[in-house]
């Protein structure tokens, strides 16, 4: 068929004239899949000699060749979710995938589904992601290949578990473990009708008949026998350790877990430590008529009552300064004495200066008790990027402080609960409250009293937080199961040299993660999940675990 203007000029006759040269018009007798005939009419619109014509019309309007034709240029209402599946029946999307699996090719193009949650309603977020894997395995499908790809669903966890408890409410909290595992359960599997159903809808190829769920025993059970491997070459072990803890859903997560929050708002404090022995190196440099203080920095006051240390650099100068404004000496780093000064709006004389390995042997007394005492410890860790080049160190509160105390022995005692409030230990003044909230604000009141804080600000800066309740979250020791990363380092590299990245960059951020992580927290403190296959004593802290308790009939009862 040809399309053109006609030769003759403007007006209706010129469209007759065009009409009978080319002759009547009609789409393909195929249309598609669909099979359906439909004739093409060409009709004119209203021209400039038509009385039909305003004066503002085009006057090429009546030269132009509209195509008529009862396919829809519109559907409206049901008529496109009807029409969706009217091609979808005739165009056989749905046995696609398994005919091309009966192809006799010498090639085979394996894609392994990442699993969606099972916790709602399909979103453009799934439609993204299976669409893209979609046009994938297509590809390879066209140029030959013969495609394997079984997709899945990730049953367990907190995004499904939270989901359930708040759809139940108050009604939750009378619920046993098993009571929620059997709504998760009954959630997951109503989740995974919807979602499965627009992904065939949308023309997925997929093996859609044999898909793989988490929850499936089977499954499971080969997970609980590769974690009893694992723990028999010492790959798996229960330590006590600092962990990432959502207060929010009151368990450990893992660093893949969080979110940050680049716009988080912490109060921050200068705060100082009385000097209680001087280093014996910097002896000549203190008396008793002018006490001397270590001057630390942090933005989370709440671990202060849980301070164990003050670490510094061997290899940095530092300093006594003395502050004009109140005449008390500061030890710091040297070059943190200009912005500190200027952070506490006045001026420091600096009456010494030596080498951070001339402050070993010295200790300080705690701010907020007086009897306790925290020494001057060497650490890697301690940067001068921010703060006064001295650190704050509570062990039960951070990674590189949990360092320093297994290397020196220090108390890694916890004073946080799992909902993140002060433990009684922590003294009635602090107990029961949020250390987030209202705990970090008594403990600044408290340091306040002392006249131990020189100067409290607030700070914008990133923050982790619990990406499924948004919240923010803290650093918590706890005894936990963990896989031993550092064994198997070396062996996890020289795989991914293996594996072609794309892009290539996401090579480094595996091998960085690597090098970041001594160890991986796996356990988590909820209730729909794999059990891990461990008994623990009622009334001891110690545990069981040994190859029987991975018979059939174990299995059966632990995954209940």
């Amino acid at each position: 068929m040809h399309w053109g203007l006609c030769p003759r000029g403007p007006g209706a006759a010129a469209v007759a004239a065009a009409g009978s040269f080319w002759g009547p018009a009609r789409l393909p007798s195929r249309l598609g899949c669909l099979g359906m005939t439909r004739r093409l009419v060409v009709r004119s619109v209203a021209g400039a000699d038509s009385p039909q014509s305003s004066s503002k019309g085009g006057r090429y309007r009546d030269t132009v060749l509209l195509p008529q034709t009862s396919f829809p240029m519109k559907l409206l209402g049901r008529q496109q979710s009807d029409m969706e599946l009217e091609i979808q029946q005739k165009c056989g999307f749905s046995q696609l995938y398994s005919c091309q699996r009966e192809r006799k090719v010498k090639t085979e193009f394996c894609l392994h589904d990442g699993p969606p949650y099972a916790n709602g309603d399909p979103h453009v977020g799934h439609a993204l992601n299976k669409i893209l894997k979609d046009i994938a395995n297509r590809f390879h499908m066209m140029r030959g290949s013969k495609v394997h790809f079984v997709p899945g669903w990730d049953c367990h966890g907190l995004p499904i578990e939270t989901k359930v408890l708040s759809e139940l409410g108050v009604d939750a909290q009378s619920l046993s473990a098993m009571e929620i595992r059997e709504k998760a359960r009954s959630f997951a599997q109503a989740a995974i009708e919807k979602q499965k159903s627009a992904f065939v809808r949308w023309g997925v190829m997929a093996d859609w008949n044999n898909c793989y769920y988490t929850f499936d025993p089977k499954y499971e059970a080969k997970q609980l026998r590769v974690f009893y491997q694992m723990y028999e070459k010492g790959l798996v072990y229960r330590s006590y350790k600092p962990v990432y803890w959502s207060p929010s859903s009151r368990t450990a997560l893992a660093e893949a877990e969080l979110e940050y929050n680049p716009e988080h708002v912490s109060r921050s404090i200068y705060v100082r430590f009385p000097l209680l022995r001087p280093p014996p190196k910097l002896e000549s440099l203190t008396d008793a008529s002018s006490p001397v203080s270590v001057l630390v920095w942090t933005t989370q006051p709440w671990t202060i009552p849980a301070n164990q240390a003050i670490c510094y650099m061997p290899e940095a100068k530092y300093a006594v300064v003395k502050c004009s404004a109140s005449g008390h000496l500061y030890i710091l780093a040297e070059d943190k004495i200009a912005p500190v000064a200027s952070a506490l709006e006045t001026t420091f004389d600096v009456v010494a200066a030596f080498s951070g390995v001339d402050l070993e042997g010295g200790t300080c007394s705690h701010p907020l008790t007086p009897d306790k005492v925290s020494p001057l410890l060497p650490a890697t860790h301690v940067t001068m990027a921010k703060g006064t080049g001295l650190v704050h160190t509570a062990p039960a509160h951070g990674m590189e402080d949990y360092s320093v105390a297994s290397q020196h022995s220090l108390p890694m005692d916890c004073l946080v609960d799992e909902g993140g409030m002060f433990t009684d230990a922590a003294g009635p003044e602090l107990q029961n409250k949020a250390v987030l909230k209202e705990g970090t604000d008594v403990v600044i009141k408290m340091l306040q009293a002392t006249k131990n804080v020189l100067k409290e600000e607030n700070i914008v800066h990133s923050y982790p937080c619990d990406w499924r309740t948004k919240t923010p979250v803290l650093i918590r020791a706890s005894k936990q199961w963990f896989v031993n990363i550092t064994d198997i380092k070396a062996a996890a590299k020289e795989s991914l040299k293996t594996v072609k990245f794309i892009p290539g960059a996401a090579l480094n951020s595996m091998t960085d993660m690597l090098d970041r992580r001594p160890y991986w927290c796996i356990s988590r403190q909820r209730v729909w999940g794999v059990p891990i296959p461990v008994f623990h004593h009622k009334t001891k802290d110690e545990y069981l675990i040994n190859r029987r308790m991975l018979s059939p009939a174990l299995l059966t009862y632990a995954l209940r």
